[in-house]
């Protein structure tokens, strides 16, 4: 019975997870991980906290104690970070992140004896990795990505690089963050315990604002300023890692500098082929006149999106263009500078912000009506929630003229909702 009762701890906060759009998909991985990140205490507990931010009183009303026992529990899971705090005009809010990007990669992001990192680098292997369903869900599911590139703009032309808006460049979400935090790459750290890591720089992931603020704050990761973090991206990009963003025009939360041998949206990439565009607005193109066919942008690029022309091993190079990033690491590393990069025909369309592309995440995955109604406690809520879960069930055909008129006539209010 004890068995049973804490799997079903663990069972309700899978539940919970998912109710967001970037969930984690059930399984006995999944609750061996996390076992090691919660105790079945926290896991029940926390499996009743809202999706949206809440305060330490909201938290106590949903658990049925008193607001200080509350606040005790929430802080030692944001010092696990675990939690993310967000003091704001004298209160703070608490928010439970996502899996990935969120309290998956904070496990991993610093050197630490409270949690067996080996142990749980071993179980996020297997689990993202070696089986599918996590994976495809975070990155193949739904058509607006969690991330983007953000292109190399050393790479582009100096006609091109006047076309490119601040909000696609690494160089201003830097510049323009009120907090910027450096750690260890979530991604080789986790490789380096299964001994698959390579040699590109591990403490060079970058967090900017309140999750910035939020790590540094309980030591999952150092403050840093823009001058230094301009010269960590430098580096990056010298090593030809490339730069994968948060996919939103304002207030970026997170930039990492991607391998093509550790880092999760590589893989995915490699293993699945095409995928949503999490690509930057650019596409290279190779000169077959100028191109000498020694094979460094082959092997440099981190998607495996160059080769050689088919049946033309020895011949002049090859973009895929359903592979390609656009993010320029092939044209710094052509000799003969016959690889530039040019403009997509079609523009990626970016969300507005972090709430902006939750829920347009949600609209497309179907968990709207849990976003919007997470705190279910009128039952013209439970009404109204079921309803969205619906219109989001219909067939494909009906089911996008029904996601249609949700974005343009709703989604405005309900991301004025969320940002409050």
């Amino acid at each position: 019975m004890a068995h049973r009762n804490t799997h079903s701890a663990y069972a309700r906060l899978s539940e919970r997870l998912n109710r967001f759009p970037q969930g984690a998909p059930p399984s006995e991985l999944l609750f061996a991980i996390l076992k090691l990140l919660f105790s079945e205490k926290e896991a029940g507990l926390v499996a009743r906290l809202p999706i949206r931010p809440f305060t330490a009183a909201e938290a106590a009303c949903a658990w049925k104690m008193n607001a200080a026992a509350a606040e005790a529990i929430l802080a030692r899971l944001a010092e696990r970070a675990i939690l993310v705090d967000i003091p704001e005009n004298g209160t703070t809010y608490y928010c439970l992140p996502p899996p990935m990007a969120g309290f998956f990669e904070f496990s991993l992001m610093r050197v630490r004896a409270d949690v067996d990192q080996k142990a749980l680098s071993e179980l996020y292997y297997q689990y993202i990795n070696v089986e599918e369903d996590f994976i495809k869900a975070l990155f193949v599911d739904g058509e607006t990505p969690l991330g983007r590139i953000f292109v190399q703009e050393a790479a582009l032309s100096q006609a091109d690089a006047l076309q490119v808006l601040d909000y696609e460049r690494a160089s201003a979400v830097i510049r323009g963050a009120s907090h910027i935090a450096i750690s260890l790459c979530y991604c080789r750290h986790k490789m380096a315990h299964v001994g698959r890591d390579c040699s590109a720089p591990k403490e060079i992931c970058m967090t900017f604002n309140t999750t910035a603020a939020a790590l540094v704050r309980h030591g999952h990761a150092r403050r840093a300023g823009a001058a230094e973090c301009i010269d960590l991206l430098a580096q990056a990009q010298a090593r030809n890692l490339v730069q994968f963003g948060e996919n939103v025009r304002q207030r970026v939360n997170f930039i990492c500098n991607c391998c093509g041998c550790c880092c999760e949206a590589m893989l995915a990439i490699k293993r699945f082929g095409l995928l949503r565009p999490i690509h930057s607005n650019y596409i290279a193109h190779i000169e077959a006149a100028g191109c000498t066919g020694c094979g460094q942008c082959t092997e440099a690029c981190p998607v495996q999106a160059i080769g050689a022309v088919a049946g033309d091993s020895g011949g002049p190079a090859a973009v895929d263009p359903n592979l390609c990033l656009g993010c320029g690491v092939c044209v710094r590393n052509c000799p003969s500078g016959a690889i530039r990069l040019e403009p997509r025909p079609e523009r990626v369309l970016t969300p507005l912000n972090t709430a902006h592309r939750t829920v347009v995440m949600a609209v497309e995955r179907g968990t709207l009506q849990h976003l919007i109604f997470d705190n279910q406690v009128l039952h013209s809520h439970r009404a109204l929630a079921a309803v969205i879960g619906v219109i989001l069930r219909l067939p494909p055909v009906k089911r996008s003229l029904a996601s249609s008129l949700l974005k343009s006539r709703y989604l405005s209010a309900v991301i004025d909702r969320l940002s409050a």
